[in-house]
């Protein structure tokens, strides 16, 4: 069973929780500020053989897993003077080699050992090099992976366990005072190669939540008071053991599937990851996928010079010193596509995956860099002079949700977010590296840049989803989206929203977009064409604000259209009138669908043409005065259930003419005609709002939810319209 997760609304919580709290609350992966460690050694020679045996890890692969750890050196050669390890080279010879399923080529791990000068802290590194990466993030060429093992050489125990997940950008797997007589263990990822810590009794299972008397498998991101954070602590984990839906990519190059290239001649599609796991083309599902394979765990290596009878494979252990005459690990960079939303197209946009030289990288020399918690990192730093203290990483979080039919709402009238059902990714504009979610959709971007960037979010079978994120220099945490909550739509169900503010009246410097039900579900800087993806069964506002911060709105039912273009948004009164009749004007028509045939008067009582906007009968009432006994369904001398939705249909209706004529006297520069319309559509909404109470027995419950909503949200945009300076 998956470890619990927090609900959508727990996450939305926890991510608000963490933009109030310090530097110190949230990982920050390799970004803390390298001047502040001392200098290391390296170990070598006996010394650095016997503490890489002790603490050599033991390796649980996924059943489905094809490039295994290995030695790059049979791969290497000469290009112009300098020894390399070509991509062509190493992924073609491992796959002619890897002939037997439990018997994969010159299974290898290199280790590096460095100490912390005038400290007894050494590090023990475990390198793992394979020959080729497939991912849902990308797929590249060579991949390194690294488990630093952080001891203390005076008492002889290990410190902290730091794991590597994926890019520098998202937090590693990390375990604060593992057990000293516990041989390290690792979960490597099914095609990615990430490595997930493994320190209880349940060896091949990774858990991010302590549960039965077992340990959780990381110690990352305890926050004091914040009990969100508990439940979700900010690492990478394993996904596709915790429940969640990973579908990996398939790699291509030059437009063509990779195993077809003819410098591949021993490699066929049976050498990567099978169909089952891989999604050809996001855009082309139609939902996210559901029939995606759990993990289940297949081979399992150890160190040759341990006893381990249970090992499926043996691996060598052998230093880097021994790799690092090689310069540089090659191959034709491979594109992986983004969909990024954009106005009449959508821009499809590659990032390109390159593999250093473990050895030039500054973890090499500071395993320290690695540390992503900083909690881990403060504790270290107060056993030990060498290490320092945690300095501040700018973060951008969210979670990543969907959005679907709300099951509270009439059909096509509203929606919901919940969990999402994949696992996505996301990037920004100015990372060339994909992030992959986890926990349920948990996007973390660490060491972001203060200043303007954009983040764009894809899940397969999903429409993409596009935002610009403004990062303060001052600020340690930047939730994006909504309150850090992103909302995609599966692509069936997507409907394209459109808006230039070229052609607006006014400077437009923000957008929104609500739902009756969902409420905001979007909320971004606007200074240029945009686009949003919204789901086609919702009831949404979209919410448009100028320089001057003035206030427009817009109406939109997505129904069945493919695309919604705003083309002349406005901001002002006449706009903010515009919507409210627009809103009474549906609401009145849905009221009415409720009505028994042959009983659709469709007279209000305020059938005169004058501007006489003092009058509140509101309802076609000729009844007197408020407590003077009328009828409890209405006042046209009908009774029953019918009559009291026939009430809150004329109410609806008398509010939608109110507000036409606020609208039309804010066109024509009549601010005081203006006000006094909108005096009297306020009034006509806490009328209404009485009909509705009135008749909500008679109405079904999702229609009565519905009409409240709006009425609520008029309410506001009435408020707004009469504060507003522009007509």
């Amino acid at each position: 069973m998956a470890p619990e997760i927090p609900t959508d609304v727990d996450r939305r919580g926890y991510l608000a929780a963490l933009a109030g709290t310090g530097a110190a609350s949230l990982a920050g992966c390799s970004l803390l500020e390298r001047g502040e460690d001392d200098a290391t050694t390296a170990v070598e020679g006996e010394r650095a053989r016997e503490l890489a045996e002790r603490f050599a890890p033991t390796l649980y692969f996924d059943a489905g897993e094809k490039w295994f750890p290995t030695d790059p050196r049979r791969y290497e050669t000469d290009r112009e003077g300098s020894p390399v390890v070509d991509g062509f080279d190493a992924l073609d010879g491992y796959s002619e080699r890897y002939s037997e399923p439990e018997s994969p080529p010159d299974p290898t791990l290199f280790y590096h050992v460095v100490e912390y000068d005038d400290s007894p802290l050494s590090v023990v590194q475990f390198w793992q090099y394979s020959a080729f990466d497939q991912f849902t993030t990308n797929f590249h060429w060579h991949d390194w992976e690294v488990l630093h093992v952080f001891v203390d050489t005076d008492s002889g125990a290990p410190q902290l366990h730091v794991a590597s997940s994926h890019a520098r950008a998202v937090p590693n797997n990390e375990f604060l005072d593992p057990d000293p007589d516990r041989t390290p263990a690792l979960l490597v990822e099914l095609g990615s190669h990430s490595n997930a810590l493994s320190v209880n009794e349940q060896r091949q299972r990774f858990r991010r939540l302590p549960l039965d008397g077992l340990l959780a498998d990381i110690t990352n991101g305890s926050i004091d008071g914040i009990e969100a954070l508990a439940e979700l602590p900010i690492a990478y984990g394993l996904p596709r053991d915790e429940g969640g839906r990973l579908p990996f990519a398939f790699p291509e190059l030059d437009g063509a599937p990779i195993h077809e290239d003819d410098r591949l001649p021993s490699v066929d599609r049976g050498d990567l990851l099978d169909e089952s796991f891989v999604v050809r083309s996001f855009r082309a599902l139609a939902s996210p996928p559901s029939a995606l394979p759990e993990r289940e765990t297949g081979l399992r290596f150890e160190h040759g010079g341990r006893e381990a009878p249970e090992a499926d494979v043996e691996y060598d252990l052998v230093s880097t010193d021994e790799l690092e005459h090689l310069t540089g690990f090659t191959g034709p960079q491979l594109r992986f596509e983004f969909t990024i939303p954009g106005f009449v197209e959508d821009a499809v946009a590659g990032h390109l995956t390159t593999t250093s030289v473990p050895w030039e990288s500054p973890r090499y020399d500071n395993p320290a860099a690695d540390i992503s918690d900083p909690n881990h990192r403060a504790e270290l730093a107060g056993r030990y002079d060498a290490i320092g203290e945690p300095a501040p990483a700018s973060t951008i979080v969210a979670s990543v949700t969907e959005a679907t039919a709300s099951d509270d709402a009439p059909t096509d009238e509203g929606v919901t977010t919940e969990r999402s059902g994949v696992e996505s990714v996301a990037l920004l504009e100015s990372d060339p590296e994909g992030v992959p979610t986890f926990g349920g959709g948990i996007a973390v971007l660490q060491g972001v840049p203060d200043g303007e960037h954009r983040l764009t979010i894809n899940g397969a079978g999903l429409a993409p989803h596009s935002e610009a994120v403004s990062v303060p220099a001052d600020e340690a945490v930047t939730p994006a989206g909504v309150e850090g909550e992103i909302p995609l739509v599966a692509n069936e169900e997507a409907v394209k929203l459109e808006i230039d503010p070229r052609d607006a009246d006014s400077e437009l410097s923000a957008l929104a977009i609500e739902d009756d039900f969902a409420g905001r579900l979007y909320d971004v800087p606007l200074s240029e064409p945009d686009a949003v993806y919204v789901h086609g069964g919702g009831a949404y506002t979209a919410e448009v604000r100028d320089v001057d911060d003035e206030v427009g709105a817009t109406r939109v039912n997505p129904g069945d259209e493919g695309a919604i273009r705003l083309d002349d948004p406005r901001t002002g009164k006449a706009s903010l009138a515009t919507f409210l009749a627009d809103i009474a004007e549906e609401t009145a028509a849905s009221i009415g669908a409720e009505v028994t045939d042959g009983d659709t008067d469709d007279t209000d009582g305020d059938t005169d043409d004058t501007d006489d906007d003092t009058d509140d009968t509101d309802d076609g009432s000729s009844d007197g005065p408020r407590g003077s006994g009328r009828d409890s369904g209405g006042t046209d001398g009908l009774e029953g259930s019918e009559n009291a939705v026939r009430g809150l249909r004329r109410a609806l209706i008398a509010i939608a003419e109110a507000a036409r004529r606020a609208a039309e006297r804010a066109e024509s520069g009549d601010r005081e005609g203006a006000d006094t319309a909108l005096e009297s559509v306020s009034t006509r909404l806490e009328r209404a709002a009485e009909r509705l109470a009135e008749a909500r027995g008679a109405l079904p419950p999702e229609r009565a939810r519905a009409t409240e909503r709006r009425l609520e949200g008029g309410r506001r945009r009435s408020e707004q319209a009469a504060d507003a300076g522009k007509l």
